[in-house]
């Protein structure tokens, strides 16, 4: 079983290292779901059938010596980093300290399944205990499966004269079916928090237990061994290479690893070296599954902190290193935390209840330590939304694309300034979340700025994310020049006819919310039409050469709709996309040391600025010389911190701009539609 634990771990702790070598290792997971369930399940049934009952007290205090300790200390770890404004960003400490506090109580997979259904959540940095979500859930489980199996024990002697064992296997059973028919229509219709949910990922801890139930399972045959073990692992690869984010999942594609790892756990013969369980008992194999659960829990924080370490960089070499530190820690966690831990005899030779009043009593503590983070740099995190209020309310004299767009300010040298600071640049957004629509919602939800009279000319901002981090900026131009302002955002779904490559929910609910953002343009009396989107958007190029091309063609089919009442559209390309939020080597690096390579930030293919060209009626802004020169592009110009994390803008820095966007949707809204 430590081999099938080793295949797990490695899957995920590389697939977070490198994410686009091993696309779908984020299965492994899936793996310890099934193991659990197989191991837990066979524990609670030997001593069902022993003693007739389960000591739940004395169950659930071994599982706290197991798992809570080491749990306990990488949070600790956690929430004495985060309280250190030089190892992590100020902006990200309320939701740091909310998720540990959520994962120390473990409810953490809950709290995603209520985030992760916003797409303004996701595209932040996450933070460095996300991935106990799945400790979560299996804590979830160690507190309901023993129960379930109680309650069928239960039912079979009352009412079934003694068939104990035959009602947990058909009651499991049952719980087994309806978890993955929930999970398939729940990843159908709400793919962000069907990955976290208890309820549709239960079923995997039921495969498990069937396993361990039903003995005609193991197959003990040398042949059938063989190939059902081989075939599991051949399932298990072909998931983490071949899945990836787009995948729908869990849903039923999570049957292909968890029916994996189940043939590799029912193919029990190892008379051969060849065997694939035999392969999995070597040295190596054994060693990464002893000590696979501490390397779960610290992987993860360190490949987050890593980047805002000074002096550390992101090279091959450094990834290796700090892969390298984990397997240390894990292995020094796993001798002195652990072991020992769960043979202390000041629990072990007391009742249960010491250990588990013991363990609520850790957990407050580090629940408070957390907390005590928050108390300590509140001030400054006030301190840091008053000084982008004020950033925005009076910025320096040529601040931002000024320092470049305007000839008067081309002596300015703002020195190292970087307002806002990069520790706080994430929270330079807009905040008005409320108008931005959901990953599965379809609905064309409006918001109205600006002015309300009849005369007003009336201007729509209308796009993905990368339209909605204008919105602040367009309503200070719509306060401005007593235009009414109406927008419409729907994540990761520019405004386009063009198909996502996205499968599933999230693709079908882009598509409707088009047709109904069309229906609100259509009934507005609209002068002027803005629209921006991501450059890299993943559209389907059925019926077309390539992705661009499809794009293209999906741009400017949309905006017909529009030229073709009058009504003229405004577009931008792209801002640069890094591969790490910038902000973190400003932290540590400081201004002109975190500088990028034109070729590699920006796409030589932005289908929005391709789609404008020659086409009438339709006005293109081009900002690229603003972020870049010829082979250099900046995160921060003329003062200005231009990224609030890898792909989106500072409204401070948009707000720079304000000059140029102004004009082109005056002489937009001025000019109309040549020839209408």
């Amino acid at each position: 079983m430590q081999g099938l634990r080793a295949i797990a771990v490695l899957f995920v702790v590389l697939y977070h290292f490198w994410p686009g070598r091993l696309s779908g290792g984020y299965v492994g997971v899936d793996v310890f779901f099934v193991i659990s369930g197989f191991l837990i399940t066979g524990h609670l049934m030997r001593e069902l059938e022993a003693t007739g009952g389960v000591r739940l007290a004395q169950f659930w205090a071994r599982r706290a010596r197991r798992l809570l300790p080491a749990a306990l200390l990488v949070l600790l770890f956690s929430a004495v980093v985060v309280a250190s404004p030089y190892l992590f960003p100020l902006s990200a400490l309320p939701n740091e300290v909310r998720e540990i506090i959520a994962s120390t109580f473990y409810v953490e997979n809950w709290y995603l399944a209520f985030s992760a259904t916003d797409y303004l959540a996701l595209s932040g940095e996450p933070t460095t205990v996300q991935h106990y979500w799945s400790l979560s859930l299996e804590e979830q489980f160690y507190v309901l499966w023993p129960l379930i199996m109680l309650l069928a024990a239960w039912i079979g002697v009352r009412f079934f004269r003694g068939g104990r064992r035959r009602a947990i296997i058909t009651t499991l059973g049952v719980v087994t079916l309806a978890s993955f028919v929930f999970c398939v229509i729940f990843t159908m219709t709400n793919p962000a928090p069907a990955y976290f949910v208890t309820f549709t990922r239960m079923w995997q801890f039921g495969v498990g237990a069937i396993i361990a139930l039903l003995p005609m399972l193991r197959i003990r045959n040398a042949i059938g061994s063989f190939v059902l073990g081989w075939a599991g692992i051949a399932a298990l690869l072909y998931a983490a290479f071949r899945f990836d984010g787009l995948t729908p999942y869990p849903g039923y594609m999570a049957l292909v690893p968890t029916l994996g790892a189940a043939a590799v756990i029912a193919a029990s013969n190892t008379a051969r070296w060849w065997y694939p369980t035999r392969i999995l008992s070597i040295r190596p194999a054994q060693f990464v599954g002893d000590i696979s659960y501490s390397l779960y829990l610290w992987h993860w924080p360190l490949i987050v902190i890593a980047p805002s370490v000074p002096f550390w960089g992101l090279t091959i070499y450094h990834r290796v290193a700090l892969l390298a530190l984990c397997f240390v820690l894990a292995w020094l966690t796993k001798k002195f935390v652990e072991d020992p831990a769960r043979a202390w005899k000041v629990l072990t030779t007391r009742p249960p209840r010491v250990t588990l009043w013991a363990s609520l009593v850790a957990m407050i503590l580090v629940g408070a330590t957390a907390a005590g983070a928050w108390a300590i740099n509140a001030p400054a995190y006030r301190e840091g939304v008053a000084a982008i209020e004020q950033l925005r309310s009076d910025p320096p004299e040529c601040f931002g694309a000024a320092s470049v767009l305007d000839p008067a300010c081309a002596d300015v040298d703002f020195g190292d300034q970087v307002l806002p600071a990069p520790g706080f640049a994430a929270a330079d957004m807009p905040s008005d979340e409320q108008c931005f629509v959901q990953l599965n919602d379809s609905r064309a939800v409006t918001c109205e700025f600006g002015s309300d009279a009849a005369d007003a000319p009336r201007v729509a901002l209308i796009g993905d994310s990368h339209a909605f981090q204008l919105l602040s900026t367009f309503q200070r131009i719509a306060d401005q020049n007593g235009w009414h302002l109406t927008t419409l955002f729907k994540g990761a779904c520019p405004w386009s006819t063009t198909p996502l490559s996205t499968p599933g929910a999230f693709g079908e609910a882009c598509a409707q919310w088009r047709e109904n953002a069309v229906a609100v343009l259509a009934d507005g009396d609209f002068d002027v039409v803005f629209t921006s989107g991501l450059s890299t958007t993943p559209y389907s190029s059925a019926g077309f050469d390539s992705r661009h091309d499809a794009a293209v063609a999906g741009y400017r089919e949309a905006w017909s709709g529009m030229l073709d009442r009058g009504i003229p559209v405004v577009t931008v390309v792209d801002n640069p996309v890094w591969e790490n939020d910038p902000n973190k080597c400003l932290r540590t690096k400081g201004v002109g040391n975190c500088d990028g390579a034109r070729d590699e930030l920006l796409t030589d293919q932005d289908p929005l600025k391709d789609a404008a060209e020659g086409m009438a009626g339709v006005t293109l802004l081009d900002f690229t010389d603003v972020f870049c020169d010829d082979t250099t592009c900046f995160p921060v110009v003329g003062g200005a911190n231009v990224y609030r994390d890898e792909d989106h803008l500072t409204v401070s820095f948009l707000d720079s701009l304000v000059p140029q966007y102004t004009v082109a949707l005056r002489d937009a809204i001025a000019a109309g539609v040549p020839g209408r």
